[in-house]
């Protein structure tokens, strides 16, 4: 996999947990430990991809 391409899919990931972490904050009854586990994985991605960005030949 190319590193545009493995950008791209996380970077995807990252946008579908965003997605779902609004629709679970958006409902009355959302679980707060689910949220905070979404949140975590999202910033993990991030993570991932900002370091991915800055040092491209290293994973």
């Amino acid at each position: 996999m190319s590193l545009a391409s493995h950008l791209e899919e996380l970077q995807r990931k990252h946008g579908d947990l965003d997605r779902a972490i609004n629709e679970a904050i958006a409902h009355p009854s959302a679980d707060d430990l689910e949220i905070a586990r979404l949140k975590r994985r999202k910033l993990a991605l991030k993570d991932a991809i900002e370091r991915l960005k800055s040092h491209p030949t290293r994973h």
